[in-house]
This record gives structure tokens, sequence and C-alpha cells, in this order.
């Protein structure tokens, strides 16, 4: 059985000198670092740009990492600030004429899958969907307590907030979610909460 690192021993072995070790912390974290920032800019080949910016300023600031708190959340920090970095500097239109042409023909395509996988898709479509239309922070914020599983404490020290602060912002993220929702479904959102 092969024994799988923590995050902290694939560390310690890529400052001893192990490339390998960094690779296995980046295919580790890169799904995740990938859909964050695709939530900040709203485009995949910026998402991927912003993305393989953050493992490498990760992979040079490595020995300024304190192990204070989880490498995932040093490691979303760096995300946080380079997406935003990015759209400063790139001014990006955050919203799409295209939305509504591709929730069309999705919905009107034959599904290969059963019911209930095609339900789950289109739920997982229709949110999704609904947190590209919200604000970068919002959409951040919902995806790093939901997706990444980040506690309050844990999101505040990636924006540089007070927990209090993410907790509040995380609610009416939550409340825009929803009205994104009952804007784009109208009666379905029920079944979607």
């Amino acid at each position: 059985m092969i024994r799988k690192f923590s995050d902290i021993e694939l560390i310690e072995q890529t400052l001893a000198g192990n490339q390998s070790a960094y690779a296995d912390l980046v295919k580790r974290h890169q799904r995740f670092v990938f859909t964050l920032a695709l939530r900040f800019t709203k485009r995949r080949e910026d998402a991927e740009e912003v993305a393989q910016d953050c493992f490498i300023k990760a992979y040079r600031s490595l020995t300024g990492f304190q192990k204070q708190s989880k490498f995932s959340t040093w490691l979303y920090s760096i995300v946080y600030t380079t997406a935003m970095t990015f759209l400063r500097k790139k001014r990006v239109d955050t919203s799409s004429i295209d939305d509504e042409a591709t929730c069309l023909q999705i919905e009107s395509r034959p599904s290969a899958y059963d019911t209930h996988n095609a339900e789950n898709k289109s739920r997982s479509f229709y949110l999704n969907q609904a947190i590209e239309q919200l604000s970068a922070d919002d959409a951040a914020i919902i995806t790093m307590f939901y997706k990444g599983e980040q506690s309050l404490e844990e999101i505040a020290r990636t924006m540089g907030i007070e927990a209090n602060t993410v907790k509040v912002k995380l609610f009416r993220a939550r409340q825009r979610l929803k009205d994104k929702l009952e804007h784009n479904l109208k009666h379905e959102v029920n079944e979607l909460i």
C-alpha cells in the first residue's frame, strides 16, 4: 500500500529538493485552485493563467509558509490575491450574453444518462450558472465554504478580513445566490435548495 503524505510532509520534501513532491502537492490542490480562479475570472483561459501563476508564486514562497494554518488556506489566499490583481489589470466584463443561449443548448441535448444523473447534473449546472452570475467576492466565499470546505476563520485569513465579516458576507452571498436561482429558474428553485 502506498503511503499518502500530508501537505506538510510534501512541503518539507519539496524544500529538501524533491521536485516530484511539489508536483504531488499541485495535483492534490489544482482542481480547487482552478475552480476558485474560475469563480473570479469567469473565463477558463484566464482561470488557467491565474491557477498557474498561483502555483508558481506558492513554489517561490514555500519557505515563507509558517505552518500555522493549513497549506490549503495559505494557497487559497494566494489564489485570492493573484485573482484580484489579475482582475484589476484586466478589468474583465463579468457578464456573458451567451449564458442563456448555452443554457438552452444544453437543455435541448438528448441525455445518455439515467434520469437521476441528469437531474443531478442539471442541478449542478444551474447552481454553477447562478454562482457565475455573482460578484467575484460572493462566488469566492461560497466556493471556499462549500466546495473547499474552508471554515469561516480560514476564509477570513485568505481574504484578509474578520471571521464575523465573512459570516455576514456568506449570509448575503447565499441570499444573492438564492435570488439568482429564483430569477433563473422561477418556481423550480425550491427543488434545488
